[in-house]
């Protein structure tokens, strides 16, 4: 197969040179380096790369081209190689209009021009992106099959899992004729659906998350009964203590019921991240971090829903089943939380048929030309409008106040407000939904005069309240009155220790009730419901294990 291409384009021939002799310099012996002067020739040639079967890894733009200017340049790109990463060439006036493409394009980073020396300002940066686009699959390269039907809610939980697992696949509705093809291949029939066609064609019906993550090659067994570490939750909280506790030499192992990367996993760009000026996608950062526990050691667990906790002496005690279990010296409870449930008249029957709760982004091409609905007003359901923008006519944002700045960084309202498509309706809240088959209308409230009307609208996403997973916690660790696992001076804060406590001193800051369980990220009560907090507390909950280990 032919080396993957990197191609620049810059109308100013010198700068021209320069960039593609960079680029070839230190890419030359793994990649084909391609320049040219304008994005009408860029086009073209993309198209020939496109034409032969080539890959093309990387995009450099410089954003002052006459004609089609850098950022046009990009979005047209997009629809040849959606996966090729994107870099806009910019001098430093033009800063305001680099950020404002990163969501235009999803631009992947802006470099301002001169960057000498390359070696600290331009390899480092196509470094990370090549090594971001070779752990990307291509979805045409797989040969995962999802057949299924556009408004069943067991299709969507299907490609909902292989996404947020970044599994490739591809998707086949029943009733066309590759997706009939298929079903009649299989001896299978549209009352067998959802259909996963495996890599070496076995045909799985309606398979559970377990299934799936078996036959993709997720981990779904313990390699031991034992560890000094259980990280029980994937999002940033527990994957920055699978990080920290495999790099510091315990045997760890992080259980995830669904997918890595938790709420922030599903965001398309958070962009007020350390380190991160351009943005990183949720599924990016998402990626970045699995791999990284993995290279220090730490073992990840899919599909695996952990049901209750034990303290069996010096030992902690997870059980995954009513025959499974794990063993640790210590846990971090890192299991995050989960949207509340929109109480209104008719909707509960549509959740996955048009009624989603989180981004969904699975299902944003589909929104292409229609209208979208987002009930809630914290920065989640801000980066979800930005996102679907992108596809749908217009986005509706439904909040209870009067505006989104009691609940929202400036810095989405800013884009928010920047955006033609986008459309704030305070002071209305959905008391219903209608539909044959999915949603179809939704009927909206104005909370100050009661005035109600009905609009139409398959698409509705539910970014509402926050309901800590802890259920299974329940008599075991101590809680407040919202299931939020209490903590370190927290428990301590009447004057006693938790009643059981049977150490001489109190219980460390991310110490939960019973001694060597710790909490960390939003489950915690009274934590800071952020990413960068997060990942904080996990890495801060590794620190106290050793801690508490070091003191056994």
């Amino acid at each position: 197969m032919a080396n993957p291409t990197i191609l620049s384009v810059d109308d100013d021939p010198a700068v021209s040179r320069a960039v593609a002799r960079d680029l070839r310099r230190q890419y030359g012996d793994r990649y084909r380096i391609v320049r040219a002067l304008s994005g009408g020739d860029a086009l073209e040639a993309l198209r020939e790369i496109k034409l032969r079967g080539d890959r093309l890894a990387l995009m450099l733009a410089d954003y002052r081209m006459p004609q089609m200017n850098g950022i046009e340049f990009l979005e047209a790109a997009m629809d040849l190689f959606p996966l090729a990463r994107r870099v806009l060439l910019t001098a430093y006036s033009d800063t305001e209009a680099a950020i404002a493409a990163i969501n235009v394009v999803d631009l992947d980073h802006y470099l301002v021009k001169p960057w000498s020396p390359p070696e600290e300002h331009l390899y480092p940066v196509i470094d990370g992106l090549l090594e971001l686009w070779h752990a990307t699959p291509d979805p045409g390269e797989t040969q995962i099959r999802v057949v299924g039907h556009r408004w069943s809610a067991p299709s969507f939980a299907v490609r909902d899992f292989l996404t947020r697992n970044l599994v490739p696949y591809r998707w086949l509705l029943s009733d066309e004729p590759e997706g009939e093809g298929l079903l009649a291949a299989a001896g299978l029939s549209t009352a067998d659906l959802p259909v996963v066609v495996t890599q070496d064609g076995k045909p799985l019906v309606s398979p559970t998350e377990r299934e799936l993550a078996s036959q993709v090659g997720l981990r779904t067994v313990p390699a031991s009964d034992f560890y000094d570490l259980v990280v029980v939750g994937g999002g940033p909280a527990g994957l920055g203590a699978a990080v920290y506790g495999a790099s510091e030499g315990l045997r760890t192992i992080l259980v995830e019921e669904r997918a890595t990367g938790g709420q922030a996993g599903q965001s398309s760009r958070i962009e007020n991240y350390l380190g991160f000026p351009d943005g990183v996608s949720g599924s990016q950062l998402t990626d970045r971090a699995r791999r990284q526990a993995l290279k220090f050691g730490a073992e990840i667990l899919s599909a695996q829903r952990v049901i209750a906790l034990e303290a069996a002496g010096a030992g902690r005690v997870l059980h995954l089943g009513p025959e499974s279990s794990i063993a640790a010296h210590t846990v971090v409870l890192a299991t995050g939380v989960s949207y509340r449930r929109l109480a209104a008249a008719g909707l509960e029957g549509f959740a996955g048929a048009g009624v989603f709760y989180g981004s969904a982004v699975t299902e944003a091409p589909s929104c292409t030309g229609e209208d979208v609905y987002i009930v809630g007003g914290a920065n989640s359901a801000g980066q979800a409008a930005v996102h679907f923008s992108r596809y749908a006519r217009r986005v509706h944002i439904l909040i209870r106040q009067g505006d989104l700045a009691r609940s929202m960084s400036s810095y989405l309202i800013d884009q928010i407000n920047a955006v033609d498509t986008i459309e704030v309706h305070p002071w209305t809240e959905v008391t219903g939904g209608a539909g044959d088959g999915h949603l179809q209308e939704l009927t909206l409230r104005d909370t100050r005069s009661g005035a109600a009307r009905t609009v139409a609208s398959s698409w509705l996403f539910v970014f509402i309240g926050a309901e800590p997973r802890t259920q299974w916690l329940e008599g075991v660790v101590t809680r407040d009155e919202r299931g939020f696992v209490v903590t370190g001076p927290d428990l301590v804060a009447g004057g006693g220790r938790p009643a059981g406590w049977r150490l001489p001193r109190d219980p460390y800051h991310l110490e939960s009730s019973v001694p060597g369980v710790f909490a960390a990220g939003d489950v915690r009560s009274s934590s800071v419901k952020r990413v960068a907090s997060a990942v904080g507390e996990g890495a801060m909950a590794v620190s106290l294990v050793h801690r508490y280990l070091e003191a056994q």
